[in-house]
């Protein structure tokens, strides 16, 4: 039955840090995708986008909150560990502040169009990956939201979701790579395909 794709066991170091009881990859993915959805209705409502600062470490935190806080424990909390991507730990605030800053001057100073802007928050919330899991998730949401903000609609990120590994996932790698290396064109194109 483990073999099953969804069957996958949720590993006990994942377990530890679980609000709900569930059993497998597939119903945490599940539990997690509604708790999004809610998140996304927050982050997206008109209202909410003319009163947020999408330039503050406490909205970063509290996006993080809302689409995380029925699934983890550690929901906006900064990640304390070493992880295969990202900054290290020490390292996340004060890269997370320059980040926001350069934003915040990006706009102020129309250094590059909306979606631009937007989409380069979302390569360097990838690459600082400040919270134990859903950075891809959350930096995604949180450039849709800047993109709003920025008077652009929302992103489209190749119509699929990225979950489970896929010619999708692959591309959105691909384009995230390509930013890595000071090609965000990808990353752009892929973000409005």
């Amino acid at each position: 039955m483990n073999g099953l794709p969804g069957n996958t066991p949720i590993t006990p170091e994942k377990l530890g840090g679980l609000i709900p009881s569930l059993a497998t990859q597939h119903e945490l993915n599940e539990w997690e995708g509604e708790n999004i959805l809610v998140a996304r209705a927050w982050a997206l409502a008109r209202r909410q986008i003319k009163q947020a600062n999408p330039f503050a470490e406490a909205y970063v935190r509290e996006l993080h909150r809302r689409m995380f806080s029925e699934t983890w424990k550690w929901d906006s909390s900064y990640r304390r560990s070493a992880k295969n991507l990202g900054v290290p730990a020490h390292e996340i605030r004060e890269r997370l502040a320059t980040l926001l800053g350069d934003a915040r001057y990006w706009v102020e100073h129309h250094t590059y169009p909306a979606d631009e802007i937007a989409v380069r928050c979302h390569h360097q919330l990838v690459l600082v990956h400040p919270f134990p899991n859903g950075n891809g998730r959350h930096a995604r949401l949180y450039a849709d939201a800047l993109a709003i903000h920025l008077g652009r609609a929302e992103f489209s990120w190749g119509r699929q979701t990225m979950i489970a590994a896929g010619p999708t996932r692959a591309a959105y790698l691909q384009a995230l790579r390509a930013a890595d290396g000071h090609d965000l064109e990808p990353l752009l194109r892929f973000a409005r395909s």
